[in-house]
């Protein structure tokens, strides 16, 4: 089991930055890519960025390029997943979800998910 903890979300004007973290404990000894998705108000669950096991791979939705940016630390004792959000809209709020799994995909095929964190951006 893998448990999922996702922090740094907040309250930003449009055009500022944030940067959300996913702490990994339990059985982080399994090579997981790692992904954010986030949920809109009255919107579906949508893919945000994902980063394989290495950190050697990446990929975006086309919403968040050249504005987002993941990241991971898997130093020992360490398995966290960073997204670095800059140049934030009104549209990019929403809950921010964590995941991890075995599968390096953009679809919410992954084995494990955090809480979520509040990302609200004001116009």
């Amino acid at each position: 089991q893998v448990q999922l903890v996702e922090s740094g979300g907040g309250l930003v004007q449009a055009g500022g930055s944030l940067r959300l973290s996913c702490a990994a404990s339990g059985r982080t000894d399994n090579r997981y890519a790692m992904a954010w998705f986030r949920q809109g108000p009255g919107k579906e669950r949508e893919f945000v960025a994902t980063i394989d096991w290495s950190g050697s791979s990446t990929d975006y939705a086309d919403s968040v390029k050249g504005r987002f940016t993941i990241s991971r630390d898997n130093t020992k004792n360490t398995n966290t997943v960073y997204l670095q959000m800059n140049s934030l809209k009104p549209e990019d709020t929403a809950v921010y979800y964590c995941a991890a799994g075995r599968l390096y995909t953009t679809r919410p095929l992954y084995t494990y998910w955090g809480q979520g964190t509040q990302v609200t951006v004001s116009s």
